[in-house]
């Protein structure tokens, strides 16, 4: 059977006069959608420079400052009272309400992770890109068994790339240490040039032979710098090269991939095609999509209705996917339709509120859009999700992609600007 995929300062006070004054309305927020809202202020000081938070200006943020034990008490009580499902992980730290930042900055960090296990049922998901404490971090987890889902973001252990996109994370020295014990449940690093994820894959392998490695290539988003951009680029471009390099080692650890939103959008184009059909639209319908979807359909659904490509200009950089679409990017897009078709997932950001990713909901986008608007409630983030997981294998990848014809043709597919 298949190996399950885990589903990446200042003490000052702000206050907003337009939220309200109590800045533990942000906290509740955050907990009611299973997050742990420890906080180390609005600016994360490892400043990676790939980093997806850059440029955040398309959502408002807000800061409760610098958690304080105080805080913690209420956070840990409020968290206490909260019914345990099966099966599901807190997230520790957000990135909703809260800006999202490297939560083992603060000096508590490792203290709190111990009582959120000590003083209640439940089970979290950590990220970081290192700033644990070891022995700690391993001792917990012998502690607590199958109670910790620690994805590490390695990044890469190349020395000039790693200074180059990661100038303030931790030593690759300490990075090994984490590594070595039981602690680490996956580590996630992509592809930069020749012989980059491929050397990560094996060091990482010889270290733990059990962690699930997560590799890939990193989209450039707006505000990312130059060199930045032309790294993730050239990963992309050798990431096909790496692949079949850790494919051909048959490493023993489960190996994932995540790839662009095209290359996945291709691995799950029988399910794309079967909710298509599903739909039962007709030729003169008008349906938004994303820009690697608008592709498989395309390829294999020309001209079974009207496909409208919407470029992710909110995200700006390399970015096609349809989940990530803003209603703003739709409206930019549209000319004169008279009704149009939108995947419930655009609307669905972990929010709530019928809202997309910046905020915006789904009556504010009607009031503007000047036309009909029908969702596709089929076309949703529950499907999306398990589909980019039960093909995010790395064999997936390599047999059905980088072996197969028809990715040649399908990359080949323009698309309107």
């Amino acid at each position: 059977m298949p190996t399950e995929i885990p589903v990446i300062p200042t003490d000052a006070r702000l206050i907003y006069p337009d939220h309200p004054p109590d800045y533990r309305d942000v906290l509740r927020k955050e907990m009611e959608k299973r997050k742990i809202p420890v906080s180390i202020g609005k600016t994360c000081p490892v400043k990676c420079t790939f980093c997806y938070e850059i440029d955040h200006s398309y959502r408002d943020t807000l800061e409760p400052g610098k958690t304080t034990q105080e805080d913690w008490n209420y956070i840990l009580d409020y968290i206490s009272k909260k019914p345990t499902r099966a099966n599901e992980n807190w997230v520790w730290g957000g990135n909703e309400y809260m800006e999202w930042t490297d939560l083992f900055l603060h000096p508590k960090a490792m203290e709190w992770l111990e009582d959120f296990l000590k003083y209640t049922d439940k089970s979290v998901t950590i990220f970081t890109v290192g700033y644990v404490h070891v022995p700690r971090i391993h001792q917990l987890a012998v502690q607590y068994p199958n109670r910790i889902n620690f994805e590490l973001s390695v990044i890469t252990l190349h020395k000039d790339h790693r200074k180059a996109l990661m100038p303030h994370a931790p030593s690759i020295s300490h990075l090994m240490k984490v590594l070595e014990g039981p602690g680490v449940t996956s580590a996630n690093f992509y592809s930069f040039d020749h012989h980059t994820m491929s050397v990560d894959a094996q060091t990482i392998s010889r270290l733990n032979p059990h962690v699930i490695l997560w590799m890939g290539c990193l989209t450039p988003l707006k505000g990312m710098d130059e060199q930045t951009v032309r790294l993730c680029r050239q990963g992309k471009k050798t990431l096909p090269e790496e692949a079949l390099r850790i494919y051909e080692a048959a490493l023993p650890n489960p190996t994932t991939i995540h790839t662009e939103p095209y290359i996945t959008a291709f691995l799950n184009r029988h399910k794309i095609m079967t909710l298509f059909d599903a739909l039962e639209l007709e030729k003169k319908d008008t349906v938004v999509m994303g820009k690697s979807v608008y592709r498989v359909l395309s390829m294999y659904r020309k001209n079974r209705a009207h496909f409208l490509p919407v470029p992710n200009a909110t995200l700006g950089g390399d970015s096609d996917c349809t989940i990530l679409l803003t209603f703003d990017d739709i409206l930019r897009r549209l000319n004169g339709e008279k009704v149009v078709h939108i995947p419930k997932c655009i609307m669905e950001s972990p929010r709530g509120n019928d809202c997309d990713i910046s905020g915006v909901t789904l009556e504010e986008f009607k009031e503007k859009a000047k036309c009909k608007v029908k969702i596709l409630g089929k076309v949703n983030t529950k499907v999306a999700d398990k589909k980019l997981w039960e093909h995010g294998y790395l064999s997936s990848y390599v047999r059905d992609y980088i072996a197969n014809p028809a990715a040649k043709e399908f990359e080949a597919i323009p698309v309107p600007t």
